[in-house]
């Protein structure tokens, strides 16, 4: 296990970056970021790089330069799944700011990380998996001669819906015997295509698995101890990412939270059994539903989540509060001192799981429509293209299974939010009494998290919506309402259900969303 600490740059401004675990690739040290800047479109406020409030091309560029240089994130995802993605963002990255980038380097002190489409998931963008990882390569070349030395600015990629152990050995295969190995090619005449368009670097990346289902959360250790027999090379570490804000949208808040833990408490005891250090990233937003992880939460997530090495600083973290305030968060973040995970019992949290789960899910293909509905006033944050993967779920019916189709979860939060129904609150009647004290001492941030969220709660709307069932919810966990955010959501009910005035509606829709510091 190697966890040698490497100091890296100061900066006077934000006091540096982390100190502390290392990862190998190759025989090479890097350290292992904590704040991880995405592209997730959950901003209430409009980005400053952004045109007409949406986020695309150059702002991008921008932003990335921003979060590293202002912010003090130490790595930036870089998203080809869903949308457009600059290939030339390294060479953009190195010229927007010579000074920084010669004094931060690109890959060795700060981090680019592409998250990719999964060929077996995303058919119809399968082939930008081969556009991203040329990428890679590409841009070596670049970076060396920027800095007139090797390097490698970007090395890892991200690889969504993963669901076996196989699918991330094929793309470190793909890269290594197709990127890279076509440079063994010898054309016509004899000479090898290295010879012609210089050696492909760097010679192999990691891939980080990003794990999105409630089946392999809760066994995750098996899909990486799978992993680790099939890659065919001693592993020394290797990060792990854990979907959170996904997971709640298909079975719900406390199902969520319970698999993150479950999943970290697995990881924890397979490093410890096979003495591969494993360093987990949680994928959070800033709506309690996504995580709660915002500028004035991060100490208490931190306490809650000690295990976790990398969280994800989604837009609304970097957009909907003071610049000070989201320092000072990233700041925390660098200085924390991972720990072991909170220990649950298993075998409880998984029979709430399933039971939180039947519940959220009976609830949500109740309402779908009206959320589907709403989602068409919801404003949009970057310029994304449709998704479509492992969204919604799968319903019995009198005539059988049919399937109940919801927008992302960013957008399925702020339909709900803006009805006055926060998605905290559906699943939540499943829970008696023993439930809610053991979720009480293994979810130590739960009565928190449901305080932020519930506040938020339209009354009216709840019972309009779900009849008695969500008032005897109001009832038992609504403790004190927004009356700002509860006129707002009056006014985008009516009109929803009248179908009139849109523009006024997308208007309140987005007053709403910055009355409560996020969209979705």
């Amino acid at each position: 296990m190697s966890t040698e600490h490497q100091d890296r740059p100061q900066s006077p401004e934000l006091g540096g970056f982390s100190h502390g675990p290392t990862l190998n690739i190759g025989d090479t040290l890097f350290p292992i970021p904590r704040a991880m800047s995405t592209q997730h479109p959950d901003n209430a406020r409009s980005a400053p790089f952004s045109e007409n409030g949406v986020l695309k091309g150059e702002g991008e560029i921008a932003e990335a330069h921003y979060v590293y240089s202002t912010l003090g994130c130490d790595e930036q995802m870089w998203d080809y799944e869903g949308k457009a993605a600059d290939v030339d963002v390294v060479l953009k990255l190195l010229l927007h700011d010579p000074a920084f980038f010669n004094a931060n380097k690109l890959g060795q002190e700060i981090f680019l990380t592409l998250r990719i489409p999964n060929p077996a998931v995303e058919r119809e963008l399968r082939k930008k998996v081969e556009e991203a990882l040329h990428n890679i390569v590409t841009s070596y070349d670049v970076a060396s001669g920027f800095y007139n030395a090797p390097t490698a600015p970007i090395f890892q990629v991200i690889l969504p819906f993963t669901t076996s152990a196989e699918e991330i050995v094929w793309v470190d295969s793909y890269y290594q015997e197709v990127v890279v190995g076509k440079q063994r090619h010898r054309l016509p005449g004899g000479q090898r295509v290295s010879e012609w368009m210089g050696e492909y670097r760097p010679e192999s990346i990691q891939v980080i698995p990003l794990v999105e289902d409630k089946q392999r959360l809760s066994q995750v250790d098996t899909l990486i101890e799978r992993y680790l027999q099939l890659i065919g090379r001693p592993v020394r570490n290797l990060r792990v990412f854990l979907a959170r804000s996904d997971p709640a949208m298909n079975y719900g808040m406390v199902s969520a939270a319970l698999l993150a833990k479950i999943a970290l408490q697995r990881l924890h005891h397979l490093e410890q059994r096979t003495g591969v250090a494993i360093y987990p990233i949680i994928g959070v937003g800033g709506v309690p539903f996504r995580g709660n992880f915002r500028p004035n939460r991060v100490e208490q997530f931190l306490a809650s989540y000690p295990s976790v090495q990398t969280f994800t600083v989604q837009s609304s973290f970097k957009y909907d509060y003071d610049e000070d305030l989201v320092q000072q968060g990233v700041r925390k973040l660098h200085q924390h001192v991972r720990g072991a995970p909170l220990e649950l019992e298993e075998s409880r949290a998984l029979d709430i799981v399933e039971r939180v789960t039947r519940r959220y899910q009976e609830q949500v293909a109740q309402i779908a429509d009206l959320i589907n509905a709403v989602a068409d006033y919801i404003p949009q944050r970057r310029d994304r293209r449709l998704h479509v993967g492992l969204f919604g779920y799968a319903r019995n019916t009198g005539d059988g299974e049919q399937s109940v189709h919801l927008p992302r979860a960013i957008t399925f939060c702020a339909a709900l939010y803006s009805l006055g129904i926060p998605p905290e609150l559906l699943g939540l009647d499943a829970l008696n009494d023993d439930d809610l004290a053991f979720l009480r001492s293994s979810l130590p941030h739960l009565t928190l998290d449901l305080a932020d969220a519930l506040r938020y709660v339209n009354e009216e709307n709840v019972a309009a919506v779900l009849g008695t069932a969500g008032s005897a919810l109001v009832e038992r966990f609504v403790q004190e309402t927004d009356q700002e955010h509860q006129g707002l959501t009056r006014l985008i009910h009516q009109r929803v259900r009248q179908g009139f005035d849109p523009m006024r509606t997308r208007q309140l829709v987005e007053w709403a969303a910055q009355t409560r510091g996020f969209l979705g």
